[in-house]
């Protein structure tokens, strides 16, 4: 394998087209796309401050470098990726790929990220700031994502989600296949629209959470004082721990709970109206 070390890089394309190599120590200053249609790279304890230096790459391993916020869309087309204990001040990372792992990253900029992503993994990934991240990738499995973004997984289909706190709003929308397991998620109307909504030991907060949603399954989860006016237009099965404030207009299925603030059944409820709604009945 190639050993580049210890250079400084500038101006256009300086390392295009370059294959089977290590990059080690690198700092790429200015200019645009300073790694282009590359394969089989090991990028490590590097720097970036010019544009898009990471472009339709194919098999590449990036450790411990560093991605400065002039570094913006740093890394699009570039598919069998592995990044490791990184961090990301830029915006627009990760578009249009496919076979992208990231472990121990922190992405101070999450503004418009993995947009177009099929086959994504994250475990120990946080995210700052910005909106529509996840926006249209497919095949998502994260593991321990800590989030402030806004507008988090919309149009993303078959997406698994653990041990996750996630602050945001209208976050999961028009989704499919998705599953929370031991979440926080804390954002105003969670899931709208989506399909196949699984959620096991979560604690959600927010208004009007989980509404217009066709087969949602809740397991073992809480719901904050706050949450009013949840399930309206949905077909849910839910076992709520605890008290759930208010649920409204459910289209059908059954939700129990420990206790219930209040019911609203109106005159705008969809067929065919027919959920069973109960308290969990203790000695």
């Amino acid at each position: 394998m190639l050993l580049i070390k210890d250079k400084v890089l500038g101006g256009e394309r300086p390392l295009f087209e370059t294959h089977g190599a290590r990059l080690e120590n690198i700092v790429i200053t200015d200019g645009e796309s300073a790694i282009k249609h590359c394969s089989d790279l090991e990028v490590v304890g590097c720097k970036f401050y010019g544009r898009y230096p990471l472009w339709h790459v194919d098999r590449c391993e990036v450790s411990d470098c560093y991605f400065a916020p002039e570094a913006r869309s740093a890394i699009w087309y570039t598919n069998g990726l592995k990044m490791r204990n990184c961090t990301i001040d830029g915006p627009k990372y990760f578009r249009e790929m496919h076979d992208v792992e990231l472990e121990n990253v922190v992405i101070n900029d999450a503004d418009e990220t993995f947009w177009n992503v099929d086959g994504l993994r994250l475990k120990d990934v946080t995210l700052r700031g910005g909106t529509y991240p996840f926006m249209y990738s497919l095949d998502i499995k994260v593991d321990n994502l800590d989030s402030d973004s806004k507008y988090v997984f919309q149009y993303c289909k078959n997406v698994v989600v653990k041990n996750s706190r996630i602050v945001t709003k209208d976050s999961f929308w028009e989704c499919e296949n998705v599953t929370l397991i031991n979440c926080d998620v804390d954002g105003e109307y969670l899931a709208w629209h989506s399909k196949n909504v699984r959620m096991v030991d979560c604690r959600l907060a927010g208004e009007q959470l989980l509404c217009y949603v066709d087969n949602l399954v809740i397991e073992n989860c809480t719901f904050d004082s706050a949450c009013d006016r949840v399930f309206e237009y949905s077909t849910v099965n839910a076992d709520i721990r605890g008290h759930i404030e208010n649920i409204k207009n459910p289209t059908s299925g059954h939700i129990i709970a420990d206790s219930i603030g209040s019911i609203i059944l109106d005159d705008n409820i969809r067929q065919p109206a027919d959920c069973i709604i109960e308290t969990r009945n203790r000695q």
